[in-house]
């Protein structure tokens, strides 16, 4: 099956006072029609530069380069009038700050009912019928009332209801969820993760959920990017790779997830060191100054991603599964 998205050695640098920051390095990933692709690490990874800079929305001080295509066309540095045609209706994002993402001084219903216009050329009078109706689908409470409401009148959770309903009107066939539960409490971010996995089996939308939480992975996803230093260190089925994880880091991650039987105090290992700085990489591997498993070669020489097993990858001198 042809990917929707393909990503082929994409950098992301900013520049800054003090230098050039690599957020995003020689990227490659593919994401299929329907599938769940998560993308994991620690904030600063490169994990949400490397959508802004697909949808065209880097810092002025950023740059991007080599190649996005959807559907086999190229959408990386693509004209605004191209990406204005893309955006929010074959694809689209749902940022973590649902408040900074709503228009503060316009009414939810209003922000919502402009992109069936923009896109969908429906009247006025559709475009509130399927705009509340969006927010009934994502169980908005009232949802009649909360589409004259303004954003500051909602609860976070309300917010990223009407974000997920504004990101699905026109049905789009790629959806990027950036941290979409955090601040969330675990209620509604199971009611979020539902309405989210409602979307990939129903509508058939392939989305992309940015994450720090290994248990969402888990129970949504069918593959996983584990990013490190602007890098992919890890890549495969999420079955394989909490089963079999292939680079120190992902192992290092898994170890750090709390489980209900055990003492946070005693039983919650923490990863030592600190996320390398992205002006001055090392010439090796980015984990090594924080991997126990470290040896001469990874001081020396960055590890390309190798083959650990069947759709798997991992870029680790060890070259082994353990």
């Amino acid at each position: 099956m042809a990917a929707l998205l393909e990503c082929r050695g994409l950098d992301v640098r900013f520049s800054t006072d003090t230098g050039t920051v690599a957020a995003v390095s020689g990227l490659d990933f593919d994401l299929a029609p329907g599938e769940c692709l998560g993308i994991v690490g620690e904030s600063g990874s490169g994990k949400s530069q490397t959508f802004l800079a697909m949808f065209g929305l880097l810092a002025a001080n950023g740059t991007a380069t080599g190649s996005v295509k959807y559907r086999g066309t190229e959408i990386l540095n693509a004209p605004r009038a191209v990406l204005d045609e893309l955006r929010g209706n074959r694809l689209a994002m749902v940022f973590q700050d649902a408040l900074s993402g709503l228009t503060p001084t316009m009414r939810v219903g209003e922000q919502l009912a402009e992109v069936l216009v923009r896109h969908q050329g429906l009247s006025r009078a559709d475009a509130r019928a399927r705009a509340i109706e969006a927010l009934e689908i994502v169980r908005l409470p009232d949802a009649a009332r909360r589409y004259e409401a303004y954003p500051f009148e909602l609860s976070g959770g309300m917010r990223q209801r009407v974000m997920i309903a504004m990101a699905s009107l026109c049905r789009p066939e790629v959806l990027v969820a950036d941290e979409c539960t955090t601040a969330l409490d675990v209620t509604v971010q199971a009611q979020v993760l539902r309405l989210l996995d409602g979307m990939k089996r129903k509508a058939g939308t392939a989305i992309v959920l940015i994450t720090h939480d290994l248990g969402v992975v888990a129970g949504l996803c069918d593959r996983v990017l584990i990013m490190y230093g602007g890098r992919a260190v890890e890549i495969g089925p999420v079955r394989r790779i909490f089963r079999e994880p292939a680079h120190p880091y992902t192992r290092a991650l898994l170890r750090s997830m709390p489980s209900l039987g055990a003492d946070p105090a005693v039983d919650l290992p923490v990863i030592p060191g600190q996320p390398p700085d992205l002006e001055n990489l090392p010439p090796g591997c980015a984990f090594a100054p924080r991997c126990t498993e470290r040896f001469a070669p990874c001081q020396a020489e960055r590890p390309a991603l190798q083959v650990a097993a069947a759709d798997h990858r991992s870029a680790c001198h060890l070259g082994r599964v353990q």
